[in-house]
């Protein structure tokens, strides 16, 4: 008993000198000390509910894809991200390695980014389905309904000022519609309060018509307009 008042005698302590400093500091006109404990403070958060989200996700069964799969694709990258990019579902290749766009798809996507200034380390990056549908067919309307509570939580935890759709899939779904993706892209979307949606071609569509390279670049370039007024 004796031990454990002193350790909350010293976090005390340790916190009175910490507001002190930081108090010191706001009078000289320093605040970039303050926004930075609150923005590592926020990401600690958020990296923490991701976690637990994580390992619900991985017990998950609500769907028979559960059988199939060999790993959960949870989706990776920045906790507090202001940019999301979402997919249809994995592939083989991120089914194998539990990770998002690492085929050849994720290698296209990965130079796009950076085509903008982006890292993938900067962005967070999922898909509608955490575990891929059979030789990769498109998900059925009872999978996308066992999962989309993931996806959302996602994004209430991340809390992104703009949302990437990758391809016709997760446009329509992401928006609710059966629109076609050659009409939804080129302009931003209102998704949530606060929220915009731009949508362009998925990376695999681009590898396979390399005459949509001139449309993702529009896209780009108005993502990268938008992203950098944040």
């Amino acid at each position: 008993m004796k031990e454990e008042n002193k350790i909350i005698e010293d976090f005390r302590e340790v916190l009175s000198l910490a507001k002190r400093y930081l108090r010191q500091e706001k009078e000289r006109g320093v605040r970039e000390i303050v926004i930075n404990a609150k923005l590592k403070m926020q990401n600690a958060k958020s990296k923490e509910a991701l976690e637990r989200l994580r390992k619900e996700v991985e017990r998950c069964k609500k769907c028979p894809l559960w059988r199939s799969r060999n790993n959960v694709v949870f989706g990776e990258g920045n906790p507090s991200a202001k940019l999301v990019l979402v997919g249809e579902a994995p592939g083989r290749s991120e089914d194998l390695e539990g990770r998002p766009f690492v085929g050849a798809a994720g290698q296209l996507l990965t130079k796009i980014l950076a085509s903008i200034g982006l890292k993938r380390e900067d962005v967070f990056i999922g898909n509608i389905l955490k575990c891929r549908p059979p030789m990769n067919r498109n998900p059925l309307p009872e999978e996308i309904k066992a999962c989309w509570g993931y996806l959302d939580r996602q994004l209430r935890t991340i809390r992104p000022k703009i949302i990437l759709a990758l391809g016709t899939f997760a446009a329509q779904t992401l928006l609710k519609t059966d629109e076609r993706i050659s009409r939804l892209r080129g302009e931003f979307h209102p998704f949530a309060k606060g929220v915009e949606l731009i949508v362009t071609y998925h990376p695999a569509a681009l590898l396979r018509n390399p005459g949509y390279k001139r449309a993702v670049w529009e896209d780009m370039k108005l993502l990268k307009k938008e992203y950098q007024r944040l």
